[in-house]
């Protein structure tokens, strides 16, 4: 029974890792839909991955190390392959050197990651846009293209798509604060960063659907530069 206590958490790490390999070969494929799904459940599995191991209290320093591991496959190299297919696909030849650009996102992807682990003041706040998000921001902004060809002036042209990782790639290391969705307090008034962007993201997904993933990811980003004094 111990034994489960102890690697339930790291058996949901793995699930993500594993589910993230799996969406990056279904995006090499053209099922961009089975991605979806993929980066959707690597998502929920990095959330409860931390949960239950704090309501387990089985954290570990092999728990720490595994869930950037994993972070680095499905949130790392996932957003840098969508941004090399979307270039490739924008392009004339088979894999134009500037494909390779795209993961940019990657490596930057790595040193957010990197940095993360050494920064003890992000306990309830990200300085820099967190890997998680960021994929939502490339990836939901590709599946809206493909699915109805929104956001088409971004994917119709190359520089845009290399502008977008330029920017992509230095928001992950940025010294902006980022709201987290930890609960230091639970008071009303310390809490007003994490209320505004809840009930702001939900009225855009209900109005915007599908277009309004990467949107909330934008706004996101909008109320974090609003609530800066807040968050510490």
């Amino acid at each position: 029974m111990n034994f489960i206590k102890n690697n339930l958490a790291n058996a949901l790490t793995l699930g993500n890792l594993f589910s993230g390999c799996v969406g990056a070969v279904h995006l090499v494929l053209g099922d961009y839909q089975t991605t979806a799904i993929c980066i959707i459940l690597s998502l929920v599995l990095d959330f409860f991955d931390g949960f239950v191991a704090r309501a387990l209290k089985s954290n570990s320093n092999l728990g720490v190390q595994l869930d950037s591991l994993a972070d680095m496959v499905s949130f790392g190299f996932v957003p840098g392959l969508t941004m090399f297919v979307a270039l490739a696909q924008n392009s004339n030849m088979d894999f134009p050197w500037y494909c390779y650009l795209g993961f940019l996102i990657t490596v930057f992807s790595c040193l957010r990651l990197a940095i993360f682990n050494l920064d003890e003041d992000q306990k309830y706040y990200f300085k820099g846009l967190n890997t998680p998000s960021n994929t939502v921001l490339i990836f939901g902004l590709y599946y809206a293209f493909k699915e109805n060809q929104s956001f088409g002036f971004l994917f119709d042209n190359i520089n845009f798509l290399l502008g977008l990782t330029v920017v992509s790639s230095w928001l992950l290391i940025s010294p902006i604060k980022m709201i987290a969705m930890k609960f230091k307090s639970m008071k009303l008034k310390d809490n007003y960063p994490k209320l505004a962007l809840l009930i702001g993201a939900i009225i855009i997904l209900l109005v915007f659907k599908t277009v309004g993933i990467p949107l909330v990811i934008i706004y996101y980003m909008i109320v974090s530069l609003l609530f800066q004094q807040q968050l510490k």
